[in-house]
């Protein structure tokens, strides 16, 4: 198998076992890609010698498997230079939580041979697309947890008017709205009251943040359908983030968000158990009293 690996070039990030997956990628025969500033941080930075066969440079790369090593911010950037060829992602965890690197330190010997000899199974994961006037440079329009409406830290309270389809809906008045997929829903969109979507659901769930009312409540929607929103603020901008990554705009930038065009193929070694890894990472359905 030809092997791509990308990951969190921060010292601070490493966990002591990336020696230890390059060697065993390279004693079950592998051919080893290394993302080009991944490449330079072991190798200059960190001073270890890795063994590989290529460095990938840009995102014009193949391979048959994706590796991500970091949390699970570090996924959703591989996700976004993985973007539409089909190449499915394996996340191996050395941050916090861990809902899409899932793969902890001391199960990397069996996962990664699962993953060499063919036993694993597939999650196919909707993304999110953004359509609007003034993306700035550097920033995929594309969204594998959530995009994200706000208002600007120090303003009051913005107003989006929500279409579905071309039919108005209802204009929130909140901090923001955040727009996720089923995989997104155990991210920022919980944080603010939104459901736990299982993973393989076709929806949409729109989550408002702080609303002014308390009839304003989280929406899940059939994934397949367009949504259109028109911000007002008092002053005149507001935050578009994009799984994470902000920039500011101006009011009324039209802004259009569906379902996009491509799906994200996450790597599961064993049968992915997702209500065990609520009750594992979130502690879900625990009783505090016993």
């Amino acid at each position: 198998m030809k092997i791509a690996i990308f990951g969190n070039p921060l010292a601070d990030k490493t966990c002591g076992h990336e020696q230890k997956l390059f060697s065993l990628l390279r004693s079950l025969g592998d051919e080893i890609a290394v993302e080009s500033r991944y490449y330079r941080f072991l190798t200059k930075d960190m001073g270890w010698d890795i063994p590989y066969d290529s460095v990938i440079e840009g995102d014009d790369f193949q391979a048959d498997a994706v590796i991500s090593i970091g949390g699970d911010g570090t996924f959703l950037r591989t996700a976004t230079r993985v973007g539409s060829k089909g190449i499915p992602m394996v996340g191996v965890n050395t941050g916090r939580l861990g809902f899409l690197a899932d793969i902890t330190t001391d199960r990397i010997t069996d996962a990664i041979t699962r993953i060499h000899n063919g036993d694993y199974t597939l999650e196919e994961r909707n993304l999110l697309q953004i359509s609007m006037e003034g993306l700035p440079q550097g920033h995929t329009p594309y969204a594998l947890n959530d995009i994200a409406i706000l208002k600007h830290d120090i303003s009051s309270m913005i107003q989006v008017a929500t279409s579905v389809g071309g039919t108005p809906m209802i204009t929130y008045q909140a901090d923001g709205l955040v727009v996720a997929t089923p995989t997104g829903s155990t991210a920022y969109s919980l944080s603010v009251g939104g459901p736990i979507i299982a993973p393989g659901t076709s929806v949409i769930c729109l989550t408002p943040v702080a609303p002014h009312s308390l009839t304003m409540r989280p929406l899940v929607l059939p994934a397949g359908e367009t949504i259109h929103l028109d911000v007002s603020s008092r002053s005149h901008s507001f935050l578009v983030s994009i799984d994470g990554n902000s920039f500011s705009c101006p009011e009324h930038t039209a802004i259009e968000i569906s379902r996009a065009p491509f799906r994200i193929n996450v790597i599961k070694p064993a049968k992915g158990d997702f209500f065990a890894t609520l009750r594992e990472k979130m502690f879900w359905g625990t009783d505090s009293r016993k």
